[in-house]
């Protein structure tokens, strides 16, 4: 008869090599991969963009609906611009207000000036009036002395000279304040010139925020979800919709500090995704986190910082992106390879099936 440990010897074996093969598999063997080849899991993401209101208000309709794909400057939603429309009509009719503002005080800069122009006059005349009347009391002054002419003549020639006097500074007098009335003037020219530019800003801006009502795609994408409702009223900023940019599509990853440590920016990497392994895409490494993301209690041994993992992130060629727009799915999960050293070979799973 056979002993009992010679009959479980067989399976004893199997048991033990087993372990040993799975060990080094997953000790040394890197899950299969050749050397200088590193895979990690992860998830195709794509950056997201919020379509939102600028401006308090309803949403007047929504031209889109999810899963549809739109392109730049395709139009996507309409806010309600009534209220817009009404207040664009205000300005318009301020700004007609001061362009007429305008004219009137031209007109009165106008006025002023021939008031000023008269008082120049008067005052010339005035100055004429004085010199003939300081002329006229020196002779009589001279004629007086010889008893020549009458005291009462010489009175009344020194009472019209210093008549003249008084008239000249009341001339000036005069011409200065029209000159102050065409400064005032002037300057109400200005004020309501500048009250135009205001009247054309306040114009401008409620066309802006009515332009800014019709919410358009700022690029290529895919609406992932439609956030409002048409009838809704939101605040400034609310959410509309929601888009993934299609262009700029990649896949999050994690490496070991061992392996990231050999991977600088741009290093090509494989895709594989779980819904479609019979191909591979190709990607770029376009960041490398500095940051360790998982983080033992202790990093104090080095075996302890080998388990330290960082955030990799490998970018799809826009170029390949837009040859299967109909394709590209955010969300799915798969495995990312990357070459830690160029002399690296890919193995021919990851080379045989590459799309182009």
């Amino acid at each position: 008869m056979t002993p009992t440990w010679k009959r479980w010897l067989p399976l004893i074996l199997v048991v033990i090599l087993g372990g040993a093969a799975y060990y080094a598999w997953d000790r040394f063997g890197d899950h299969g991969l050749p050397a200088g080849i590193a895979g990690g899991n992860g998830r195709i993401e794509a950056i997201e963009i919020d379509i939102s209101a600028k401006i308090p208000g309803r949403v007047k309709e929504i031209l889109v609906n999810e899963g549809d794909f739109v392109t730049a400057g395709q139009v996507l939603a309409r806010m309600d611009t009534e209220q817009l429309q009404a207040q664009r009509r205000q300005a318009e009719a301020q700004l007609q207000r001061a362009i007429i503002n305008v004219d009137t005080a031209k007109s009165f800069v106008a006025q002023r000036e021939a008031e000023r122009t008269a008082a120049i006059a008067v005052v010339a005349q005035r100055e004429a009036q004085l010199d003939a009347a300081e002329r006229k009391f020196v002779r009589t002054e001279q004629l007086a002395k010889t008893n020549t002419v009458s005291q009462q003549l010489l009175d009344d020639d020194r009472a019209t000279e210093q008549g003249a006097k008084a008239a000249v500074g009341a001339a000036k007098a005069q011409l200065a304040a029209t000159e102050a009335a065409v400064s005032a003037a002037k300057a109400q020219v200005i004020d309501a010139g500048a009250a135009i530019e205001v009247a054309k800003a306040a114009v401008e801006s409620i066309t802006a925020d009515i332009n800014d009502s019709t919410l358009k795609s700022p690029r290529d994408g895919r609406v992932q979800y439609r956030v409002a409702q048409p009838g809704e009223v939101l605040s400034a900023g609310g959410r509309v919709l929601n888009l993934l940019d299609l262009g700029d599509v990649y896949m999050t990853f994690f490496l070991p500090t061992a392996d990231v440590g050999q991977v600088p920016i741009g290093t090509d990497v494989r895709l594989v995704l779980d819904a479609a392994p019979q191909y591979v895409i190709p990607a770029k490494v376009t960041f490398v986190s500095d940051v360790a993301q998982f983080t033992p209690k202790t990093v104090e041994t080095e075996k302890e910082r080998q388990k330290l993992m960082f955030r990799v992130k490998a970018q799809i060629s826009p170029e390949l992106l837009r040859k299967y727009i109909q394709h590209v799915k955010t969300g799915l999960p798969g495995m990312a390879y990357v070459r830690l050293t160029p002399q690296a070979e890919w193995p021919s799973s990851l080379s045989g099936k590459l799309l182009e």
